[in-house]
């Protein structure tokens, strides 16, 4: 597989507070990559630095444009602004879903848009999103803060979606939802990803981060204490132990 992201020796601090000490890892085009980890292991602190919301004290983060890890010069995600990184095709589901509560669906799917001008390309992916979601078609003109939980989520799934990313950037996608919408969320997920868009994915629900993704990544105060195929760390004593809940 091609290179899509890597991130070499990252550090990023809060003020003295060493949040990141030194990641590394890459994903690659295609794949499903999950970090887990308690609260406050560095998993969010992570997909903000990737956007361009925080700046690292130190390392750098690569990203080839066109998918090609290798054939193309990369561009330095940590060097860019946020809305750059958008443009560059990266964008983010952030925790906690903050969507535009005083904007109806449509306007809050129109806000993922804003850095595009193409009509045709727009209005394609908005057909894409209601496919994905029918729900969002059925309350098309709703008042975003009106929508249940669950709803909400997939709204900013679908806001994501809007600005037509290579590399999708999911936070606690799960939080809060019942156990019925998170099953309908991942399959979600793992139907975007079929449609070819790469994702990162930060997830308290263990078992369901590491049966979704290929890859994956446990984050322990700020450094990756384990990593592998998910295959292999669903059967690590550790994890069983530590995330999934078993003795």
């Amino acid at each position: 597989m091609s290179t899509l992201l890597q991130i070499d020796d990252l550090h990023v601090s809060y003020g003295a507070i060493r949040a990141l000490r030194g990641i590394s890892f890459k994903v690659d085009k295609g794949a499903v990559v999950t970090l887990i980890g308690a609260n406050g292991a560095g998993k969010s602190t992570l997909l903000r630095t990737i956007s361009g919301l925080l700046r690292p004290k130190q390392g750098q983060i690569l990203y080839w444009a066109d998918g090609n890890g290798g054939s193309e010069q990369p561009c330095r995600l940590s060097d860019l602004q946020a809305h750059d990184v958008v443009r560059k095709g990266v964008a983010q589901v952030p925790e906690g879903r903050i969507i535009f509560a005083n904007l109806s669906v449509k306007e809050n799917l129109q806000m993922g848009a804003f850095t595009r001008n193409d009509k045709a390309g727009i209005a394609q992916d908005m057909d894409y999103v209601m496919s994905l979601f029918p729900r969002l078609a059925e309350r098309i003109k709703q008042n975003a803060g009106t929508l249940s939980g669950g709803e909400q989520q997939m709204l900013a799934i679908g806001r994501a979606l809007m600005s037509r990313p290579r590399l999708l950037l999911l936070d606690e996608p799960s939080l809060g939802l019942s156990p019925v919408l998170v099953q309908t969320v991942f399959a979600t997920i793992r139907q975007i990803n079929g449609n070819g868009t790469t994702i990162l994915l930060v997830e308290q629900n263990a078992h369901m981060a590491l049966t979704t993704a290929q890859t994956g990544f446990v984050l322990e105060t700020g450094t990756i204490a384990l990593s592998g195929p998910c295959s292999e760390l669903l059967h690590s004593d550790d994890v069983r132990r530590t995330y999934l809940g078993e003795n």
